[in-house]
């Protein structure tokens, strides 16, 4: 299973930004797939996640802001952010293979990461 973030770079606050994540080397689309990211010094967090019922959670700081999406013929994750803020900078991942509860497990699997940085 492979897995590539692409659309990271560098915004101004307010701006928006597209990541995609090509999923390669497996057809089974019963897994929960989701969006996480890790600014310097911190702990990676939650972003977004959709299972296979199309079920969708966003974490509270990008709520109303962020919108995941999937093209399963495509095997492509998204992630649409808009308005993007100063505290949106961080390394962002997309993983794979997450718990039936869309938490991140061992066995789950994860992108290199594409950076996102948001200047003010």
């Amino acid at each position: 299973v492979r897995l590539a973030e692409s659309g990271g770079g560098s915004a101004q606050s307010g701006g928006s930004m597209r990541l995609s994540c090509a999923v390669s080397g497996y057809t089974d689309s019963s897994y929960c797939m989701g969006w996480f990211r890790q600014a310097p010094g911190k702990e990676r967090e939650f972003v977004s996640t959709i299972d296979s019922d199309g079920r969708i959670k966003y974490a509270d700081s990008v709520k109303g802001r962020f919108t995941i999406s999937e093209d399963n013929a495509k095997n492509t994750l998204s992630l649409q952010m808009n308005s993007l803020k100063p505290e949106d900078t961080a390394m962002y991942y997309c993983a794979t293979h997450l718990n039936p509860w869309c938490v991140a497990v061992t066995d789950s699997y994860w992108g290199q990461g594409t950076q996102v940085t948001v200047s003010s």
